[in-house]
């Protein structure tokens, strides 16, 4: 039980030190147009149509990688049911992809290729992984108590 409370709070703080990371990464590289300041919603709103395609790459890598971190951390950690933890994750991140849908302004390709593609598939994906590729644990009950 208790494993699996760390599986849910690893999954969140892994994945969203992973977005922030690639947020702070993209800001670096690929920095706001002129006269935007992107803490400030209505600055935001004002220039959104200063921004391009190279804006929404970092961002997009970031809501996808962070959830699939963030999956990928809850399905090795989770004792049982490893898809709804990672599908729990990805649900969480897509309700804060929803909502920043709301308050940021994007172009409507983004938010639909951002909601579609960044959150429960990268949370089936990081299930997948964790299945795959994480070693298999082994069983310590005792015998007949399957």
């Amino acid at each position: 039980m208790l494993r699996n409370v760390f599986a849910v709070v690893g999954g969140i703080a892994f994945g969203s030190i992973v977005n922030m990371l690639l947020v702070t990464t993209g800001s670096a590289l690929i920095p706001a147009p002129d006269g935007v300041d992107v803490s400030d919603p209505a600055s935001m709103a004002a220039g959104a149509h200063l921004f391009e395609a190279r804006h929404f790459v970092f961002p997009f890598l970031a809501h996808a990688v962070g959830t699939l971190v963030g999956a990928l951390t809850a399905a090795v950690l989770a004792t049982v049911h490893k898809l709804w933890f990672a599908l729990g994750i990805g649900v969480l991140n897509l309700a804060g992809g929803i909502t920043a849908a709301f308050l940021i302004p994007a172009p409507i390709a983004f938010i639909a290729l951002d909601v579609t593609l960044a959150y429960l598939p990268m949370a089936c994906l990081g299930w997948f992984l964790a299945t795959r590729f994480a070693p298999a644990e082994p069983n310590l009950s005792p015998p007949g108590d399957e």
